[in-house]
């Protein structure tokens, strides 16, 4: 059964009896990041300081208004339509001010393009969003011949673009506080679908909320208790294991990682179980709370400054498993996310050192700064060895090589199983999270060491962490997700505002339910 989705998200109780500071142990309940409120009727509200009408696409180009409208109103607004070459094509937006007789202050016509997928609905329901800001009290959307699941996402795009993290402000601004009426055929299926949508929402919320503390508050124990607490109201176990822990089960490449820090490695594993008795599907996510790069020292150039993102991967697999919690998801899914803190010190780990990982293998640390892979390695062995996982996706912001191939646009995929290629790819197709695939092959042999085992980098860099990923999870079917360059904007675009933006957690939710399913059928 689901529980509230409201959570306290980020505690005092850290490392060695020091606390957050004052403005980041903040609450943070679904309703303490988005303060609008949707509203769903087959009656037109008759005020409104912004109408949005809605308008398609059609062949021959006529925009159709609503029959009630005035027929002064109508003539205006074809006209000023007219003079915008306004089409309907998705994003197209007309606005007018202050038409005589009419109901609403405001009208904006906004082009919903031939077919809106779920995607499309979402950024469109952000462009209001942006453009409403603070400068509406009450929004009225025309959404009449939308399906339900449109106008929810619409909905749920506009909740996604009103984030905000402005723990760090002297001031912070307030949150965009207005009310939306959505005019729509079908007001009740609509609602529904909308309340659906909040806990994905909250799920990203809190995966961009880890994102974008800062090293020295977001470290791995502050990391493992915030997460603790964002799932306390779900029907999620979680489980922490300290440094002591993590060096007891061997796991060694984890532990080497941090070794450098005063904040050693944890290990974080959350599990739903929705699904009966049956393996779960396992996601481990790179959760390196600050990554310096460690004796192969990040640069300026290279920026050291944005390194907080590191543990987006992490932050994505608790987000999604939050999400299919919050849905009740008839399936098991479990989160591991490897803890670390990558620094420099006497104690750290030095180039050419051979760490022991939890299955075994002995691997060389040629660079440092390939940290995330040997964070991974025994993520990916807990989630195979313990947790016997029927599949496992990894995910990780771990390779500039990637961000050359693909750019930002894509994440990466590696894997060598169709079944977990083609579910992941509909689910990027789907949330717009997209995904492109690159070649594991013919790439043998290129992390091969002469000292250890393997080594940890080799060249592609892209398919040398893929490759090493891919040892520790040995027969399990398995795919890899290079996230890098995907986790944080200088700037808001679309669904997202500026920092981080919570990359994975719609992709991720979505990809576990697809193959589950695909999983299910092929097992009938």
């Amino acid at each position: 059964m689901k529980k509230s989705i409201t959570a306290v998200l980020l505690t005092a109780a850290l490392a060695g009896g020091a606390t957050l500071s004052t403005d980041v142990q903040a609450q943070a309940a679904f309703s303490d990041y988005v303060k609008t409120q949707h509203h769903f009727a087959h009656k037109h509200k008759d005020d409104a300081d912004v109408l949005v009408l809605l308008a398609s696409e059609t062949e021959d180009g006529a925009i159709h208004l609503p029959e009630m409208w005035d027929p002064q109103v109508r003539s205006i607004v074809q006209s000023a339509l007219a003079l915008e070459d306004f089409t309907g094509k998705h994003g197209q937006q007309v606005e007018l001010l202050a038409l005589p007789g009419f109901y609403a202050k405001r009208l904006w016509v906004v082009g919903t393009g031939t077919a809106m997928t779920r995607a499309d609905a979402e950024k469109l329901g952000a462009q209001v969003a942006a453009q409403v800001g603070e400068a509406a009290d009450t929004v009225v959307v025309h959404a009449k011949g939308f399906s339900d699941t449109q106008v929810a996402a619409m909905a749920h795009g506009m909740d996604l673009r009103n984030y905000r993290f402005d723990r760090y402000k002297s001031e912070p601004a307030e949150r965009p506080d207005y009310t939306v009426h959505w005019h729509s055929d079908q007001s009740d299926a609509a609602a529904q679908a909308y309340a659906d949508t909040q806990p994905l929402a909250h799920g990203v919320f809190v995966a961009r909320d880890i994102i974008n503390l800062p090293g020295s508050d977001g470290y791995p124990k502050a990391i493992a208790e915030l997460a603790q607490t964002a799932v306390s109201n779900y029907d999620i176990k979680a489980t922490v294991y300290t440094p002591e822990q993590v060096k007891e089960m061997g796991m060694g490449a984890l532990y080497g990682v941090s070794q450098g820090s005063q904040h050693k490695s944890h290990l974080l594993v959350v599990e739903y179980q929705g699904g009966g008795n049956e393996a779960p599907i396992a996601l481990v996510g790179k959760g390196n709370t600050f990554d310096t790069g460690g004796y192969n020292l990040k640069t300026s150039g290279s920026s050291i400054v944005r390194m907080q993102t590191d543990k987006a991967g992490g932050a994505a697999v608790l987000g999604a498993v939050m999400a299919l919690a919050g849905k009740d998801a008839e399936l098991n899914v479990a989160g591991v996310v490897p803890l670390s803190h990558n620094l420099i010190s006497g104690s750290a780990t030095l180039p050419g050192d051979v760490l022991h990982a939890a299955d075994g293998t002995r691997i060389e640390v040629v660079n440092t700064d390939a940290e995330g892979r040997l964070i991974l390695a025994d993520g990916i062995w807990y989630a195979r060895d313990r947790l016997k996982a029927r599949a496992i996706a990894d995910i990780a912001t771990l390779t500039g090589s990637k961000v050359r191939a693909l750019g930002t646009d894509y994440a990466a995929i590696f894997s060598e199983h169709d079944a977990l290629i083609s579910t992941m790819k509909a689910a990027g197709e789907s949330t717009g999270e997209l995904v492109w695939q690159l070649p594991l092959g013919p790439y043998d042999g290129i992390i091969d060491s002469w000292l250890a085992d393997i080594q940890n980098v080799g060249s592609p860099g892209a398919q040398a962490g893929a490759r090493l990923l891919q040892h520790f999870a040995k027969d399990t079917p398995w795919i890899h997700i290079d996230m890098a360059g995907n986790a944080y904007g200088t700037s808001a675009s679309g669904i997202h505002p500026a920092g981080g933006n919570g990359y994975g957690v719609r992709l991720l939710s979505e990809w576990v339910e697809n193959y589950n399913s695909a999983s299910s059928v092929s097992a009938d």
